[in-house]
């Protein structure tokens, strides 16, 4: 089910998602999420399981008394790696959900950048033929000096669990 926000961001010209954007690392590979959605950076905390959490939400954290979802972003988009991440980050993000904004920290494997994109450094996501299940929460890519950045409708991304996200 696509999000509202999504569909918006599909609408939108490439030209209205240049801009600033957080830059991170998972399994090897770089993505990047809009800045003005990252509240703040925190090294890996204990995170407190959760039965019956859905898939790729590792639990919660006590972040200064507030209780936040963790989300791992490798087992939520279903990346396998070999190698565990060694500087491990989480991204807390202010989410819009059906009931308003809420806090969520994705766990990523490393935070390198925030980097302006222009753009002309922008394409649309590549047609694999089922844009609703392979990039549905990709807003667009971006092409940096030699490398390939997908930036991320983090709101998209973290829908399936939203209804944890959202009590």
């Amino acid at each position: 089910m696509e999000t509202q926000t999504h569909i918006a961001a599909v609408d939108r010209p490439l030209s209205v998602l240049a801009g600033k954007y957080m830059t991170f690392r998972v399994a090897g590979e770089e993505y990047g999420l809009e800045i003005l959605k990252v509240r703040e950076l925190v090294g890996l905390l204990e995170i407190t399981r959760v039965p019956q959490a859905p898939h790729g939400v590792r639990g919660v954290v006590n972040l200064r008394g507030k209780l936040i979802p963790v989300v791992d972003l490798r087992m939520h988009l279903g990346i396998s790696s070999e190698h565990p991440a060694e500087r491990p980050v989480i991204i807390v993000v202010q989410l819009q959900t059906p009931t308003g904004p809420k806090l969520t920290g994705v766990l990523v494997d490393q935070v390198l950048e925030v980097r302006h994109v222009t753009a002309a450094q922008l394409e649309p996501p590549p047609s694999f033929g089922r844009e609703d299940e392979v990039t549905r929460f990709v807003l667009a890519i971006a092409k940096t000096e030699k490398r390939v950045v997908l930036l991320l409708d983090i709101d998209a991304v973290l829908a399936p669990s939203s209804h944890l996200l959202a009590a």
